[in-house]
C-alpha cells in the first residue's frame, strides 16, 4: 500500500525547508508560519552571506553562454564550477532537454563553460524534486572550484525548547546530519545562545573546537561562526544551515554550501530580501494562493480539501486516503482568514477540473466559523458550484449556525470519486474510525439549494 498523501505532503513540505534538521533530541515536527515560503536560489543565499563577511567561493551569475564564457575568464581561477540554479535539489546527477547530463559540472577551461551553459540555459532540467518535465534553467552561476580537505557541517536555527537560538555542530559534515545524530549522536554538539547577550566568544571557539579546527584554523572558524550568527539576526532567519562548513588545503575556512530559512512574519522589515523572491518556478495556482495568504499544493486526486491548520490538513489527506480517496491538493486555510480568503480558495479548488468533491473541515479555534460559512455560502452562489461538498465547522460561533457545524449539500448522488455512496455526505469516511475528531455527524444540516448551486 502506498505511502499516505499526508505523508507525501510531509515530504513536500520538507523539502521547500519549512523545518530545522530533525536532531535526535529534537521531535519530528513541521513548522509553518502564517504566510507563503520564501524562495531563494543559491546565489541569491550565497550572495547574502559575502555582503555580511561570511567567507564562500567567488562566484558571477549569468544569464547567457556568452555572459558565462566572461564570468568563467574574469574568475581566472585554477578550476571552475558550473551551476544551474533552480529551486530543487539532485542538480548533479539531473538531466536537461537539450540532452545535458548534470546540472554541475567541473571544468578547467573556461571556453567549456560557455558550451554547457549554452545547453543550461533556456532548457529543462529534471530531477527527483522537480516536476517530470523538468524546470526551465534561467541562469546559471559561475563559481571558483575550491579543494575540500575537510567537512564539517554547523547550522544556526531556532529551537523553542530553549527559548532562542541554539548552535548545532559536528565534525561529520558533507552528509544527512540526521543519519549522523541516529548512528553517532556523540558528534552532535550544541550551544544554546542567549539572545539579549548575544553569542559568546568562547561559545564560538568551544564549538570550533568541537568541530575540529585546529590551530589558526580555530580562530578563523569561530570568526565565520560570530558572522553567520550576527547574519541569522540581521535577516530574521529561522535557519542557517551550512553543509559543508569546511576547510581547504590552503588553510581557509569556507561555507561551501548553505541553506537559509527566513521568518515570512518579518517581511515588512526585511523587504530587499523577500523582494528577491523567486516565483518563476511556482505553479501558477500556488502564485494565485500565495496573492491570498493561502498554502496550496497540488496533489494527483480527486477531493479537494479545504482546510486550517497545516496538522489538520494532513490529518485530512491521511484520512482520505486511508477510506479510498484521494486528495486533489493541500490547502491551508491558515489563522487570520476573511470571507473574501474563504471565496478565493474556493476559486481555486474549482478551478481545478481533476476536483469531483470538495471536503471542507475547520477547526474554529481562532477562526470564526461564521465567517467561513458566509464565505461558502457567497461561493456556492456566485460560483455555481457543480460538485458535491461536505463543510464541517467546529469551534468559535459555530452554534450560530444552527447545529452540529457539518453540513452537506442536498441530493447528493454517488459520484465517480469514489465508490462509496454520497448519497448521504457520506465521501469515503467513517465517523467510527478510530482516532478521528473529523466527520462525525455528516447528515445534519443540509444547504438550501439555492446555496449550492
Amino acid at each position: 500500500m502506498a505511502a499516505p498523501v499526508g505523508a507525501q505532503a510531509r515530504k513536500l513540505l520538507r523539502d521547500l525547508a519549512l523545518r530545522p534538521p530533525l536532531l535526535a533530541a529534537r521531535s519530528q515536527v513541521v513548522q509553518l508560519t502564517s504566510r507563503r515560503w520564501l524562495n531563494l536560489q543559491e546565489y541569491q543565499s550565497k550572495k547574502l552571506m559575502s555582503d555580511n563577511g561570511v567567507k564562500v567561493q567567488r562566484f558571477f551569475v549569468a544569464d547567457t553562454a556568452n555572459e558565462a564564457l566572461e564570468a568563467a575568464k574574469r574568475l581566472n581561477a585554477k578550476e571552475i564550477v558550473l551551476k544551474a540554479q533552480i529551486l530543487a535539489g539532485g542538480r548533479g546527477k539531473g538531466v536537461f532537454s537539450s540532452g545535458l547530463k548534470g546540472g554541475v559540472h567541473l571544468t578547467k577551461d573556461p571556453k567549456v563553460v560557455g558550451q554547457l551553459a549554452k545547453q543550461m540555459i533556456g532548457y529543462n532540467l529534471a530531477t527527483k524534486q522537480t516536476p517530470k518535465e523538468g524546470v526551465k534553467v534561467k541562469k546559471v552561476m559561475v563559481a571558483e572550484a575550491l579543494d575540500i580537505s575537510r567537512e564539517t557541517y554547523l547550522a544556526i536555527l531556532m529551537d523553542r525548547s530553549c527559548n532562542g537560538p541554539v548552535l548545532v555542530g559536528s565534525p561529520q559534515g558533507g552528509v544527512d546530519i540526521e543519519e549522523v545524530a541516529a548512528s553517532n549522536p556523540e558528534l552532535i554538539f550544541k550551544e544554546q545562545i542567549d539572545i539579549i547577550e548575544g553569542i559568546k566568544d568562547s561559545q564560538a571557539q568551544r564549538m570550533a573546537e568541537n568541530l575540529g579546527f585546529l590551530g589558526p584554523l580555530k580562530n578563523q572558524a569561530a570568526d565565520q561562526i560570530k558572522k553567520l550568527y550576527n547574519l541569522f539576526l540581521k535577516i530574521d532567519a529561522t535557519q542557517v544551515e551550512v553543509n559543508p562548513f569546511g576547510e581547504t588545503p590552503e588553510g581557509q575556512v569556507v561555507c561551501f554550501d548553505a541553506k537559509i530559512n527566513f521568518d515570512d512574519n518579518a517581511e515588512f522589515r526585511q523587504k530587499d530580501i523577500f523582494a528577491m523572491d523567486d516565483k518563476s518556478e511556482n505553479e501558477p495556482i500556488e502564485n494565485e494562493a500565495a496573492r491570498y495568504d493561502l498554502k496550496y499544493i497540488g496533489l494527483d486526486g480527486n477531493i479537494a480539501c479545504f482546510v486550517n491548520g497545516a496538522g489538520l490538513a494532513m490529518a485530512t489527506c491521511d484520512i482520505i486516503f486511508l477510506n479510498g480517496g484521494k486528495p486533489a491538493n493541500f490547502l491551508d486555510l491558515g489563522g487570520g482568514v476573511k470571507e473574501s480568503q474563504v471565496y478565493q480558495a474556493f476559486k481555486l479548488l474549482t478551478a481545478d477540473p481533476k476536483v469531483e468533491a470538495i471536503l471542507v473541515n475547520i477547526f474554529g479555534g481562532i477562526v470564526n466559523c461564521a465567517i467561513i460559512a458566509n464565505g461558502i455560502t457567497k461561493a456556492c452562489r456566485e460560483l455555481e458550484l457543480k460538485v458535491p461538498l461536505v463543510v464541517r465547522l467546529e469551534g468559535w460561533k459555530f452554534a450560530r449556525l444552527g447545529g452540529t457545524g457539518v453540513w452537506r449539500q442536498q441530493e447528493m448522488r454517488p459520484h465517480s470519486c469514489c465508490s462509496n455512496n454520497l448519497s448521504r455526505g457520506a465521501l469515503p469516511f467513517r465517523s467510527e474510525l478510530p482516532g478521528s475528531l473529523l466527520l462525525h455527524a455528516l447528515d445534519t444540516i443540509e444547504l438550501e439549494a439555492s446555496e449550492s448551486r
